[in-house]
């Protein structure tokens, strides 16, 4: 687009209102986090390979503690994907291209990231944990090719439009079309997940498989969290390339 289309948002950087949308995505970072960990709170079974050693965690979770990591994602991630337009915010006087890259990625990941994923995530979990009951011997194959059917399609989409928004978000930050300092690209989603990636290294114990289930929304915490304690360097970067 060759015009400025800032729907609601002029080219002045409003910075109260980023802060808050930095701490309500903070908010649903730690709703979803939570969620992410009742799911992930347990133990694989190690005599166990593959999908199955993985699914194994889950067959003993109690459906109530299913439905609150299904809800609670159900919340948190749209607060997630919604305070993205912070960052869209901080991009948009500087890059119309790259402001209009990331906000494609923001309505995919508001799109498919709660109900195209999380929650038929949940629904796989219960699934098989009553097919592990009522017919172990398919309950594999067939919560497989349950997951194929209603979780593959949305996990596609979603980490196509993952893709491009971290892209946009890391080029943008990295080429200094924003007020924060180049090196802040380092607040970014896949940076935090990556971190939080490599526990599954840490062993197979209740902690670590809890917090590496909240992998996306430690992400979140990382790159919402880091960019409000180096707001005061943004805002001092603008202040220097004006006096200068």
């Amino acid at each position: 687009m060759s015009t400025y289309n800032d729907i609601g948002i002029n080219e002045e950087l409003d910075w109260q209102r980023i802060r808050k949308l930095f701490l309500i995505g903070l908010f649903g970072g730690i709703l979803t986090l939570t969620g992410d960990m009742l799911l992930g709170w347990g133990v694989m079974d190690d005599s166990l390979t593959g999908t199955a050693r993985i699914l194994s965690a889950y067959t003993r979770l109690s459906d109530s503690r299913i439905f609150w990591s299904a809800f609670l994602g159900f919340i948190g991630i749209p607060l997630e994907g919604l305070c993205y337009f912070g960052i869209y915010r901080l991009i948009a006087p500087y890059s119309l291209k790259y402001a209009h890259i990331y906000r494609s990625g923001i309505l995919g990941y508001l799109i498919f990231a709660a109900c195209g994923v999380h929650v038929p995530c949940l629904a796989c979990v219960f699934f098989y944990k009553y097919m592990n009951i009522y017919a172990p011997e398919q309950a594999l194959d067939l919560s497989i090719r349950f997951g194929e059917y209603f979780l593959l399609p949305g996990m596609i989409a979603l980490e196509i439009f993952h893709i491009i928004h971290s892209i946009a978000h890391i080029a943008a930050f990295s080429k200094g079309l924003t007020p924060y300092p180049r090196w802040c690209w380092i607040f970014s989603l896949p940076v935090g997940m990556a971190a939080v990636f490599l526990l599954n290294f840490a062993g197979n114990s209740v902690l670590m498989n809890g917090i590496t289930a909240g992998w996306i929304s430690i992400g979140h915490l990382w790159m919402f969290g880091g960019l409000l304690l180096t707001m005061n360097k943004a805002k001092t970067n603008i202040r220097s390339a004006t006096s200068g």
